[in-house]
């Protein structure tokens, strides 16, 4: 998911990233990839400081159980970023809501999903749908 998510911010033209993960060679071979399809993108690893950034996203497992350490920490977290996360099992992870006490605006796991649905949907011959429709006929429970 990481990767994808990755891929979409470069693809957006993004201009810097940063990519953090437990397996630092990960890390380095997605910037690899990333950089020799986007050579004006630059791209650093190795640090999962969250601060300097406007967009920090949560691709990892980190926040399936409410016990999880937080994976970076929300107090270097620019106030005015955008925090997104992945995980779906709840709403409001503890990320999120340490972001929403921080004053940062966040986007839920959920919404990440209706976001690529579409795309999906698309790309296998389902037709398509917008992420507005699938909202209006989900049934969500967390």
């Amino acid at each position: 998911m990481g990767s994808a998510i990755a891929a979409s911010l470069a693809g957006a033209g993004v201009t810097r990233l940063g990519l953090f993960d437990a397996r630092d060679a990960s890390a380095q071979a997605l910037a690899a990839r990333l950089q020799a399809h986007y050579p004006q993108l630059q791209v650093s690893t190795g640090s999962n400081d969250p601060a300097g950034y406007q967009l920090v996203v949560n691709a990892t497992p980190l926040g399936m159980n409410e016990a999880d350490p937080l994976p970076f920490d929300v107090s270097r977290i620019d106030p005015q970023a955008w925090v997104g996360e992945v995980v779906m099992k709840t709403e409001y992870t503890p990320l999120l809501r340490a972001a929403l006490e921080r004053g940062c605006q966040v986007q839920v796991g959920t919404d990440m999903l209706f976001e690529m649905i579409p795309a999906y949907l698309e790309f296998f011959g389902f037709g398509t749908a917008t992420a507005e429709e699938l909202r209006a006929v989900a049934r969500l429970a967390y």
